[in-house]
């Protein structure tokens, strides 16, 4: 049972109109079922479309609010024991979402950072995050970042497994680099009683291995997750949505109910469509090698041969950024391998540069980076050119333009 104190707190909560708002427009298309403060469920399906509806539960010894990662055509048709072809039938859509699971804040902080950097490095923009109301944070990106079709097939009806591939894909790409922040954090021994573990636990014949630190796990059909500016049920914490930029600096404290203020979104679709195309691309190709880590080549596509040209007849502002930099670096990828493969030059010859160009930046570009993208530009059936001189968020921006006598300003 609820006590009258923190009834009082959760039904003030939920009776905030930008409260209810935001949980029924996270809501929408998804079962929603009330969570009570022992943590049982209520019944499912379920749903919330009106205010009354949040309320009404609340008067009923709901706390908490968990939505269903997939999206629904008709969410009060579900039933326990439904084939596959039922479920694809009712789907419209899921999202991707991702819940690392660790019992340190400190920790917890750091594998969402580098979920973050790995979406970025694959050119997902319309990722987001909200603080889980717990020990830590979760992660999502909205169905409508993902490419329409996978196979000739609509991408709502490869759930779960293509979330479990992007998932999986997700940890092998981040494992040596949060296990190297992890030790910098703290020593393996120092780790295992910040999460409350046996260092025998943590450890494998490599040393710390960061997923027995953190659990990510996969997740099958009807999986639920704790909605945007719901209550966690045993914290009384709201499960809040931060901007990422805020991560570092966020404290636990800053969700307490009486601090928030309603206004960042989680799983919002924020700019350009199927941003989430090149992740899913490099999470199928990496699963279908039976999760073995390999030297992977660059796909080898043919192009119109032609004679290349020497790098002396480059112009001045390619030849600074082969230099190597300090900002502009992944806009530098943009231009190079389309640049590169413009002037005639091979695929290994190109790779070859980009990696040797890489080691001179100041700092270098992560290397699963500078794979990823080589993957995806060499991948295209066509060359794309480079940005044009007068778009001025390239050479003068980077300050590479520096005009010769043939190039000029």
């Amino acid at each position: 049972m609820i006590g009258m104190v923190d009834f009082k707190k959760v039904w003030n909560w939920y009776s905030r109109e930008s409260v209810f708002n935001a949980l029924i427009e996270a809501g929408k298309n998804r079962e929603v079922i009330s969570v009570y403060k022992d943590g049982s469920f209520g019944k499912r399906p379920d749903l919330i479309q009106y205010p009354q509806d949040v309320i009404q539960a609340v008067a009923e010894g709901a706390v908490a609010f968990h939505g269903s990662v997939e999206r629904w055509s008709q969410p009060m048709k579900l039933d326990v024991g439904m084939t596959k072809v039922q479920l694809d039938e009712l789907r419209i859509g899921w999202d991707v979402f991702i819940d690392p699971d660790v019992n340190d804040f400190e920790i917890a902080k750091i594998t969402a950072k580098q979920i973050i950097e790995a979406l970025k490095d694959h050119g997902v923009q319309n990722y987001s995050l909200k603080f889980s109301g717990g020990k830590g944070f979760h992660i999502g990106i909205p169905f409508e970042s993902l490419p329409e079709k996978i196979n000739l097939q609509p991408s709502q009806n490869f759930y779960p497994e293509l979330l479990q591939k992007i998932i999986e894909y997700i940890k092998w790409y981040i494992a040596e680099q949060l296990k190297e922040e992890m030790l910098s954090l703290a020593s393996p021994q120092e780790i295992s009683q910040r999460v409350g573990k046996k260092i025998d636990e943590i450890t494998d014949e490599n040393g710390l291995n960061p997923f027995k630190v953190v659990s990510m796990d996969v997740f099958g059909s009807r999986h639920l997750f704790r909605l945007p500016y719901s209550l966690h049920e045993s914290t009384m914490l709201v499960s809040l949505p931060i901007k990422p930029e805020d991560l570092e600096k966020f404290e636990k404290e800053q969700a307490l109910p009486e601090k928030v203020k309603v206004s960042e979104r989680f799983l919002e679709q924020k700019v350009k469509l199927h941003d989430a195309e090149a992740l899913v691309v490099e999470a199928l190709d990496w699963s279908a090698k039976h999760k073995v880590e390999v030297k992977e080549e660059v796909p080898k596509i043919k192009f119109k041969k032609m004679k290349a040209i020497p790098e002396t007849f480059f112009p001045p502002c390619i030849q600074a950024i082969l230099k190597g930099l300090g900002d502009g670096r992944k806009r530098s990828v943009f231009i190079l391998i389309n640049f590169l493969r413009n002037m005639g030059w091979d695929l290994e010859k190109i790779e070859k540069t980009l990696t040797e160009w890489n080691e001179k930046n100041y700092p270098p570009l992560r290397a699963n980076y500078l794979r990823t993208q080589l993957r995806w530009h060499l991948r295209q059936e066509r060359n794309l050119l480079p940005p044009n001189c007068d778009n001025p968020n390239f050479y003068l921006d980077m300050k590479v333009c520096l005009p010769d006598e043939i190039c000029k300003d």
